[in-house]
């Protein structure tokens, strides 16, 4: 999102130099509003569950694009509450972190996604936000194009790397 004037007193907002970086920054001298416009948390999950991974597909999403489970981290939470959170909200399950995957800078959404394996239990049902789940097993996940979707197909090769 780009500002163009400050949200503290509405004055015009012009890029500034701020600890070597460029930042949008109040024209005000008495504001001193910086608009940082630092990345947004997002967790992802490997979701296994009764043996087979499930990826999911988004309903804004086309046909043949399927990836992890995902979602916003909110106020107050661990990266690690969120995952088992969306992972609850969106598929029904209950779930168990056993691996935190890694990090993953999505700079076209300003975005830090920070992906865990989770083991999950319980009766699946995929919530509005999915239009439809896939089940892989190990050596489908392993050949399944995820193309392109690359943070996804780097989040089960890093997965996949670290089993081995």
């Amino acid at each position: 999102m780009t500002f163009q004037f400050c949200p503290r007193c509405a004055s015009p907002l012009q890029p500034r130099t701020h600890d070597t970086r460029e930042h949008l920054s109040c024209t005000k001298p008495d504001c001193g509003f910086v608009h940082w416009d630092s990345p947004l948390p997002v967790v992802a999950a490997l979701v296994e569950h009764d043996g087979r991974f499930i990826m999911a597909r988004n309903v804004a999403w086309p046909r043949r694009i399927f990836s992890v489970i995902t979602g916003f981290l909110e106020q107050k939470e661990s990266p690690e509450q969120a995952v088992l959170r969306e992972v609850k909200e969106e598929l029904n399950l209950d779930g168990v972190v056993t691996h935190f995957i890694g990090h993953y800078p999505f700079a076209e959404q300003n975005q830090l996604i920070l992906a865990y394996a989770v083991q999950a239990s319980g009766a699946l049902q995929a919530n509005h936000e999915l239009a439809e789940i896939k089940h892989l097993s190990l050596d489908e996940l392993k050949a399944y194009d995820f193309a392109p979707l690359y943070i996804t197909t780097a989040i089960v090769n890093d997965w996949l790397a670290a089993r081995a």
